[in-house]
């Protein structure tokens, strides 16, 4: 059971474990959705995620005999940087199974805090099954990343900081996986006070959670499909899930490019990396349809590989018409290339990348391609770039950028 005590206690455990992560007030999705928008940036946590939390309460809570008997757990990433923590600081061995698809980040991170990793399968499921396995064969202590009250209770801490420092909170949006998080928070805040509403996030690729509730038992999806690694499970912890029906106001389900936008505003808009998980609550910022009201989305974590980055950044840039790359016909003569130049110039649109093919056709006569990708203000800039080549004479034609770090 989660009881209020429960709490206190693993409150009283993680102080001075755990990194503060003071609410952040957010003055540009407080203007654009009109309401009052205070991040709480898990991102900045020890081991960089939330699960730091449950990790290190959930092994806190162990016998001795239980840790000496080793512990296994599986993750995408977070818990195992989590586990591996705790059980250093304990002076216990771990063994944690993450999928093969877990960033590079994640991995190496686990590693440096001395576990033992084991790859295993395209999915948080493939791996849970080799750690339920080891568990039975070698007698490790399984810590579970998300079907644990214990460790659920631990997560659940989050909601002493937010009301502390936003007693009158309305709305608290929770990134929603297996469910330990969304169990833990929204248990606690209704404890604390029940008029306050909590929403879960999944991917739609991953719903497993709002599957479930809609059935009223737990579901198990035939896959997941979704580049938010760290919710990316097929079935979600059923000895949570009780609490997750009687405390969670309801659950918000979000396509991947929602996530690509977000990454885009917490880079420009607050200078900080979220992994695409911890985007779901601010995706959902705009899907609240209320006004005035004080909502606190929680950035589950912040592990994410520089590659990842990358891409997100350009996709995010091509999503809003910020970058574009137009192809074009061009007489194989001098002067053409420059022509083009001139007039992206006199339109302000800023060159970044060119390739001029002589090679396209075996009659040079017949044309030479140009393609271009540049810089625009947005949509509306790129339409009229488009427009006045166009205008010009130019069949130009919108094609996908390459890789613009080449």
């Amino acid at each position: 059971m989660m009881q209020l005590e429960d709490f206190k206690a693993a409150r009283s455990v993680l102080s001075g474990v755990i990194r503060p992560t003071p609410l952040v007030h957010s003055t540009a999705f407080s203007k654009t959705t009109e309401n009052h928008v205070y991040i709480k940036p898990e991102n900045l946590q020890v081991t960089g995620a939330y699960k730091i939390r449950g990790a290190y309460y959930k092994i806190s809570t162990l016998t001795q005999e239980e840790k000496d008997r080793g512990l296994v757990t599986a993750s995408a990433g977070n818990h195992a940087q989590g586990v591996a923590y705790a059980a250093q600081h304990a002076g216990v061995s771990a063994t944690v199974v993450m999928p093969t698809t877990t960033p590079l980040v994640k991995v190496n991170n686990t590693k440096d805090y001395g576990a033992n990793v084991v790859l295993r399968g395209a999915t948080f499921d493939d791996a849970a099954e080799l750690a339920a396995q080891l568990s039975e064969t070698e007698g490790y202590t399984y810590v579970h990343p998300f079907n644990d009250p214990v460790l659920a209770t631990g997560q659940g801490t989050i909601a002493y900081e937010i009301f502390s420092d936003l007693p009158d909170v309305d709305i608290i949006l929770v990134p929603v996986g297996g469910g330990g998080l969304a169990a833990g928070v929204s248990t606690l805040a209704k404890l604390l006070n029940p008029n306050v509403k909590v929403i879960g996030v999944e991917p739609t690729g991953a719903a497993s959670m709002r599957a479930s509730l809609e059935a009223g038992h737990i579901v198990t999806l035939p896959g997941v499909d979704t580049i938010a690694d760290g919710v990316a499970v097929k079935t979600p912890g059923d000895k949570i899930f009780p609490y997750i029906q009687q405390n969670l106001d309801g659950v918000l389900t979000l396509d991947d490019g929602e996530l690509v936008d977000a990454f885009l505003d917490m880079m420009e808009k607050h200078k900080m990396i979220v992994e695409n998980a911890g985007l779901l609550t601010i995706a959902a910022l705009k899907h609240l349809g209320c006004k005035g009201k004080n909502v606190v989305p929680i950035l589950s974590g912040g592990n994410m590989d520089v590659i990842t980055v990358a891409s997100l950044v350009q996709h995010g840039l091509v999503r809003r018409g910020r970058v574009f790359t137009f192809s074009v016909q061009l007489p194989d003569r001098p002067g053409e290339l420059v022509r083009v130049a001139e007039l992206v110039a006199g339109l302000n649109g800023n060159i970044i990348k060119l390739e001029h093919n002589q090679f396209v056709n075996i009659n040079r006569q017949a044309g030479v391609e140009l393609r271009v990708t540049l810089e625009a203000f947005g949509m509306s800039h790129k339409a009229e770039i488009m427009d006045a080549l166009q205008n010009a004479g130019y069949d130009a034609k919108e094609v996908m950028p390459g890789n613009l770090y080449d």
